[in-house]
């Protein structure tokens, strides 16, 4: 994908709204909807942020985004979101920093990703982090997710206390719903992917309320947030937390441009219209609403796949279908009394999948050779057990040190003919940079 082609307006009409899809876009608006509330309440709690941010957060960027779309658009039919890929990453902030302090985490991200939009940096960024290396990334950020949320498919509810028999009739009977969850749930996607995406959610999402009504189930919860515009000022009291915050704030907006940019990629190919994305456009729809969301307390945003594909199969073709999506999680943000609803076993499911699909990904990889699926496998296993800065970081110097190093100087040794056609076995044009 050429990310510095510029979408020709005149040829396609406009990003934001086009009569004749008028009708097609809300359709799409509503059933990409259904999909993404559960979604973003599931990253919302992997997050450690209240439920009611999270869902403010979609419905802000869906807002920048459709506006952007009338004069800078970076796709057509792109949902934005927060991104389960990095859920954990700003888990691990709030952890850090402490969630007074996020607001100025996400106001420094969005300065970075304005940078690297200003000065089109992102075309470097996928030079020095091979998008094999974000593969495992979010290889490993998936197997954190799955594992949070798989336990939800056998825990009591709220108020009964677990006795020596593990197996007691709550139990059984939670664990009888998720399994039929589960299959219900996997059939459909396996039956309607490619046509109905959001059919599963939907369906799972209705199977969980009504067999709600009928057993005691663990029920979600959701904070009742104030929402206050103030600026984003940092409470740091030693050096060490400006120096790691200015690091962990790159890292994430690195991550965020990144993953968007691969998005796009993806995004262009399904466009029912062929259209052209500009990932420089994208970017600048993405750090607007950081920067904006940083003054309510909100999370980081990009158009993700899952979103986006669910868009276009449920038929839309402009982005007038991601002011729909806004407005119905905004009705949801003041309504938050209606998600009271929805058991928790339903959630771990839709995020259980979402992280085993992520942890998945790594067989996207195997094209790129087997050293770029061995060093996304490290990258997923180190970001997994180590942390997820420390992991990135890690890969990022063995990967330095074999491209720099072993790569650079091989031919000189003596044996060097013979070593280099060991490892060209490991790499091809994309394996290593």
């Amino acid at each position: 994908m050429d990310t510095n082609k510029i979408t020709n307006n005149n040829e396609h009409g406009s990003a934001a709204f086009r009569a004749e899809y008028a009708v097609r876009d809300i359709q799409a608006g509503v059933i990409t909807a259904t999909m993404a509330i559960p979604l973003s309440i599931g990253i919302a709690l992997m997050s450690d942020y209240p439920i009611q941010v999270g869902l403010a957060t979609v419905a802000f960027a869906s807002f920048i985004g459709f506006l952007f779309a009338w004069f800078r658009p970076g796709n057509y039919i792109g949902a934005p979101g927060i991104a389960a890929g990095l859920a954990p990453i700003l888990a691990m902030g709030v952890a850090t920093f402490g969630i007074q302090n996020m607001a100025f985490i996400i106001f420094l991200t969005a300065t970075f990703q304005g940078i690297i939009w200003k000065f089109n940096w992102q075309r470097y960024l996928l030079m020095a982090v091979p998008t094999y290396l974000v593969e495992g990334l979010l290889a490993g950020i998936g197997l954190k997710i799955a594992l949070k949320f798989i336990p939800f498919l056998w825990m009591l509810p709220v108020g009964l206390v677990a006795t020596a028999d593990f197996w007691n009739d709550e139990r059984i009977t939670v664990v009888i719903l998720s399994i039929v969850g589960v299959i219900g749930f996997l059939a459909l996607f396996q039956k309607f992917k490619d046509t109905k995406p959001a059919m599963p959610y939907f369906v799972l999402i209705i199977f969980g309320i009504i067999v709600a009504q009928v057993f005691n189930l663990n029920m979600l919860r959701v904070e009742d947030v104030e929402f206050n515009l103030a600026l984003p000022i940092p409470d740091f009291d030693t050096v060490y937390l400006w120096t790691y915050a200015i690091f962990f704030a790159l890292m994430l907006a690195t991550v965020d441009v990144i993953e968007q940019v691969m998005s796009n990629a993806a995004i262009e190919k399904i466009d029912p219209l062929k259209r052209s994305c500009n990932s420089n456009n994208s970017l600048l729809s993405i750090w607007v609403s950081n920067m904006g969301a940083s003054f309510f307390g909100g999370m980081t945003n990009l158009d993700g796949l899952a979103k986006s594909s669910t868009n276009r199969l449920a038929g839309a073709y402009t982005k007038f279908s991601v002011l729909v999506i806004g407005l119905m999680i905004t009705f949801f943000v003041f309504n938050v009394d209606l998600l009271h609803n929805l058991p928790y076993f339903a959630l771990a499911i839709i995020m259980g999948f979402v992280g085993i699909r992520m942890v998945m990904g790594l067989l996207h990889v195997a094209h790129h050779g087997p050293y770029a699926l061995l060093l996304a496998t490290v990258c997923a296993l180190l970001v997994f057990k180590v942390g997820i800065f420390e992991g990135l970081i890690i890969t990022l110097v063995a990967h330095a040190v074999i491209n720099f190093v072993i790569f650079k100087h091989i031919d000189e040794m003596a044996t060097g003919s013979i070593i280099r056609k060991y490892f060209d076995r490991f790499k091809n044009d994309e394996g290593v940079n």
